[in-house]
């Protein structure tokens, strides 16, 4: 049997690495927003026009249209992220993400972001683990790595930046 030091050490704490940046581009203007019958909160939606991806682990663009971000915003500034999208790397590798988050804010900077206005990092958190399917080839370390990632909306569009967790 170990003895106590040896069983109660800790493990050393996982990494962050930096692997890419993706920049969603999304219309101006009202988005979709509608409250469930029999459910708390209000549901959305907002599609994907497109963007690009940048990093030293990935570089691409963002398919328009392949996609979009259905949130759930509930009573009290909370947001849940369900978003999927199609991404395509540099050299024509399609990459299918799904995305889940949160975000929070006060409910006045949420009704500035709601209404397209740029809002400082300071006045809202929005953190997220994508996952990521690819065919077989260079790119497929994607579907066996675990990422967090953080975001900010600014206007019309939104950055996303991910992390490896080393």
């Amino acid at each position: 049997m170990p003895n106590d030091a040896v069983r109660d050490a800790l493990l050393k704490p996982p990494g962050l690495q930096f692997a890419f940046r993706i920049v969603l581009h999304f219309e101006a203007g009202p988005r979709l927003r509608f409250e469930p019958a029999h459910l708390a909160g209000r549901r959305g939606f907002v599609a994907v026009q497109g963007g690009q991806i940048e990093g030293p682990r990935l570089s691409g663009r963002v398919l328009p249209q392949s996609g979009g971000d259905w949130p759930r915003f509930w009573p009290g500034g909370l947001v849940e992220f369900e978003a999927h999208y199609q991404l395509e790397a540099s050299d024509g590798t399609p990459i299918y993400i799904h995305n889940r988050g949160l975000a929070w804010s006060t409910p006045e900077v949420l009704a500035r972001i709601e209404a397209g206005k740029a809002v400082t990092p300071e006045e809202t958190y929005c953190r997220v683990t994508p996952r990521f399917e690819v065919p077989a080839g260079p790119h497929e370390w994607l579907v066996r790595t675990v990422f967090v990632g953080k975001g900010e909306r600014r206007g019309d569009h939104s950055v996303f930046e991910y992390y490896e967790v080393t």
